[in-house]
């Protein structure tokens, strides 16, 4: 099974990434921990960090490369879960290029109001959440990403999941919308 994870910053797609591959037996495929966990011992890890020590963004072609050979690992042999992307309608052209009929089962849509976003955010209590910049997040989101929903809405893979409440009601939501 192949499941994307989608949502604005602060949704949870995350938490609920772990829990709902946990539950399934799937790898939880982030792109944000491949980037944590590069080394400088490989000649791909030596370019996308020298790539991120600029402060740019790392190109999708690199990245693709980076979820390429992460998706061949054996533990994701099974399935995934993918969480952090796409995030952009190149980016979902790019991997449906790449996983071709081979392509994705469910395309998960945690939906939480922007009001409540920004207070999860800056919860957090991190010097870069102001409320000015986690609304530039979120207007980054609905720009770049949110497009990604009408890309999958015609294959009738997308289930949309209210992601207020406690963690675990919206894992259970998130379960019976994939096994139904």
């Amino acid at each position: 099974m192949k499941i994307l994870f989608l949502g604005p910053p602060g949704a949870g797609k995350g938490t609920q990434a772990v829990q709902v591959a946990s539950y399934f037996g799937l790898a939880h495929v982030s792109t944000g921990d491949m980037f944590r966990a590069l080394s400088d011992e490989t000649e791909l890890g030596r370019r996308v960090l020298a790539i991120m020590a600029s402060g740019e963004l790392v190109p999708d072609e690199t990245t693709i490369e980076m979820l390429e050979a992460r998706i061949e690992e054996d533990d994701a042999q099974d399935g995934y879960i993918l969480d952090g992307f796409p995030r952009t309608l190149a980016q979902a052209e790019a991997l449906d290029a790449f996983l071709g009929d081979d392509s994705l089962d469910h395309v998960v849509v945690l939906e939480v109001p922007e009001d409540e976003l920004v207070l999860r955010l800056m919860a957090r209590g991190r010097a870069d959440d102001t409320e000015d910049s986690v609304r530039t997040r979120l207007g980054v989101y609905a720009r770049d990403t949110e497009p990604l929903i009408a890309h999958y809405e015609p294959r009738g893979i997308v289930r949309h999941i209210h992601g207020l409440g406690d963690i675990d009601t919206i894992t259970t939501s998130i379960i019976r919308a994939i096994e139904s």
